[in-house]
């Protein structure tokens, strides 16, 4: 069993954080999003892995390659995204006749994939695709199932009038012959090879096609808002891991790294988790907050935000539900409490 795991495009819906970096190196709770479904893949027995790259790929390879993974990965370059099909393409070399599990690096899945797998290789399926209920099914490829629920009659991507509200989750087991289904499909009205088309040809073609349904969270991070949500559900799950001495007071669970200081006139309630030596005064760092590594935060109240690595905040008022980039300067020399809600680049600088 091998795994694809798809980290190129060109993430436009994250603009302008993904000018300057992957989309699926984006943090959530400090961990680049791609490090879920490595991490995800490999709990499941999974050790041969092929990460797909595009137009960011030393980046995407230079932060995998940072930390070691018990897993032998190889870097497949696509080029220009046309389709999740067409990532199969790409791929063929690299999988071969074996089997594999594509999933794409922007997703999360909370109870992982491992169930799913073994699902997959019980029923002895040629494909099997995880679903879930999702109450906007325009905005995905979606399942119409047969009136007993035990097969998938067709699949639509995104259907002006779908016909359930099953979306599928952007994770797929296949066998080999998916490679000939790939092969056969011609380009959709986008001009992508669609992997729910070439799951239909399987189905059109008498090939067994299973299904599962996702019971846990799972999140697709293409948006700012849905990094920020999943933030917030990865660090309702944290422990308290408090690695310095700090006068500060802390309310809740709370992670906070090496040689970070926090001055006895801050206040933290968590879940937060707050990175290596960083700088932290006279502020609050309320629940649902993640702080990168290298940050300075004086005089100012944060919640609900991502703060990437690097960044700045001085004087900034309160500033709630943002994403701010890597080395980030904001700076208010009044210091009025003002609220405030950002998305904001790498390296840019605001003086308020």
């Amino acid at each position: 069993m091998k795994a694809l795991i798809l980290s190129g495009g060109h993430g436009t819906r994250l603009r302008p954080l993904t000018y300057s970096q992957q989309k699926q190196l984006i943090p959530v709770a400090n961990k680049p999003v791609l490090f879920y479904a490595i991490e995800d893949v490999i709990n499941a027995g999974i050790h041969e892995v092929g990460i797909i790259v595009g137009p960011n790929s030393e980046q995407v390879k230079k932060t995998v390659l940072s930390r070691e993974w018990d897993a032998d990965i190889e870097f497949i370059y696509q080029g220009e995204p046309k389709g999740l099909a067409h990532a199969i393409l790409v791929a063929g070399e690299f999988l071969g006749d074996d089997n594999f599990v594509m999933y794409l690096g922007d997703n999360i899945l909370r109870e992982g994939i491992a169930e799913h797998l073994e699902y997959f290789k019980k029923g002895n399926f040629d494909a099997s695709i995880l679903l879930q209920e999702v109450p906007n099914p325009r905005q995905f490829g979606v399942a119409e199932l047969s009136k007993d629920g035990k097969t998938i009659k067709r699949l639509v991507e995104k259907p002006e009038i779908p016909p359930s509200n099953l979306a599928l989750v952007g994770i797929y087991f296949f066998k080999p012959v998916i490679h000939e289904a790939v092969a056969d499909i011609k380009p959709s009205w986008r001009n992508e090879l669609e992997i729910t088309d070439a799951i239909q040809w399987l189905i059109d073609h008498g090939y067994k096609v299973g299904w599962t349904k996702v019971t846990g969270w799972w999140k697709d991070t293409g948006k700012p808002e849905d990094i920020l949500d999943a933030n917030r559900l990865i660090l309702d799950d944290i422990r308290t891991d408090i690695k310095i001495m700090t006068k500060a007071r802390i309310h809740g669970r709370a992670v906070i790294g090496e040689d970070t200081e926090i001055d006895g006139n801050t206040v933290i309630k968590g879940p937060v988790v707050i990175g290596k030596n960083c700088r932290i005064k006279n502020s609050y760092i309320g629940p649902y907050t993640s702080i990168g590594d290298n940050v300075v935060i004086e005089n100012t109240e944060i919640e609900d935000s991502i703060i990437l690595e690097g960044s700045e905040i001085r004087n900034a008022g309160r500033i709630v539900e943002s994403l701010i980039g890597r080395g980030v300067k904001i700076i208010n020399g009044t210091s009025h409490p003002f609220g405030r809600k950002l998305v904001i680049g790498d390296n840019s600088k605001l003086i308020l």
